[in-house]
């Protein structure tokens, strides 16, 4: 991480790049665990093994634990890490990892509004602009064509849908809340309030239905990826990223994403409708008015 030099617009850009190809591999990662355990399973595994690759990094760093920023912290580690994985892994029990994918490009937007109301942000009229067509745009993907709209609503992506609020409070938090800490102490420092609360249920959870699956034992390996990449390595980064640049630019991850999602859901046998690129071309429109 210090060979990295932020303040250099094509590392930016690079951390941006690589980030995104990680976490938009974290859906069909998702997916396969899912093959084999409950969504409560999925997200508490995640949570729990990420908080023990972390924990040295933590008990290192307890000494910068301070009343000021606990709660920051608790907010960081609830609504950047554990709520988002229950909620993404619940949608994908009913929708396809690539919709999932395609409807995280909400997070900018979500962003920015978080940012307008709880942390008086400015903002300017075109970026106003591009959350109302990027608002559009979600809508569209969540709607499935029918003219009776709330009978044909996918609930389950109403969860991505509320994820993507949760990562826009993130990105606030730690960039106008925790600005004294860096990156490595935010994100090992948050797992310490949601990795024991993971590991608890995951004592009381019943492993046996997930144990009579084939391939149980691989799709458990790709949980552990999951952790590994998308829930360490990743944010680690991207907190990096959030405290050299914007909230905005760092929630950008999200016009690339889509596009791996999609990539690796044609590559495992999903189907994509040309009205799905038309919506996500919408709401990538949108992203960019409002990062404009």
């Amino acid at each position: 991480m210090q060979r990295i030099k932020l303040e250099n617009k094509a590392w930016q850009w690079a951390t941006l790049f690589i980030i995104s190809i990680i976490w938009g591999t974290s859906f069909i990662l998702m997916k396969r665990g899912l093959e084999s355990y409950n969504h409560m399973q999925v997200a508490a595994l995640r949570i729990f093994i990420s908080f023990v690759f972390l924990l040295p990094l933590s008990i290192r760093h307890l000494k910068v634990l301070k009343k000021d920023n606990i709660l920051s912290l608790i907010i960081v580690g609830c609504l950047g890490f554990a709520i988002p994985a229950l909620l993404f892994a619940k949608a994908q029990t009913r929708i396809d990892s690539s919709l999932a994918g395609m409807m995280n490009s909400l997070t900018p937007l979500c962003t920015l509004v978080v940012g307008l109301l709880l942390y008086r942000t400015s903002t300017k009229w075109i970026n106003v602009t591009g959350l109302l067509i990027g608002l559009l745009g979600t809508l569209g993907l969540i709607w499935k064509g029918d003219f009776e709209l709330f009978r044909e609503i996918n609930v389950f992506s109403l969860f991505v849908v509320a994820a993507t609020l949760c990562y826009g409070i993130n990105v606030n938090e730690v960039k106008y809340k925790l600005e004294k800490l860096s990156s490595v102490q935010i994100t090992s420092l948050a797992f310490l309030f949601t990795g024991p609360i993971a590991g608890i249920y995951l004592l009381f959870t019943d492993f046996s239905p997930a144990a009579e699956t084939p391939n149980h034992l691989i799709n458990l390996g790709y949980i552990v990826l999951l952790a590994l990449f998308s829930s360490v390595i990743a944010v680690l980064l991207f907190n990096h990223l959030i405290k050299y640049t914007t909230p905005l630019f760092a929630a950008s991850v999200t016009y690339i994403i889509p596009f791996v999602a999609i990539l690796w859901g044609i590559a495992d046998g999903e189907q994509i409708g040309i009205l799905q690129f038309l919506w996500i071309g919408v709401i990538l429109t949108g992203v960019y008015l409002v990062n404009k």
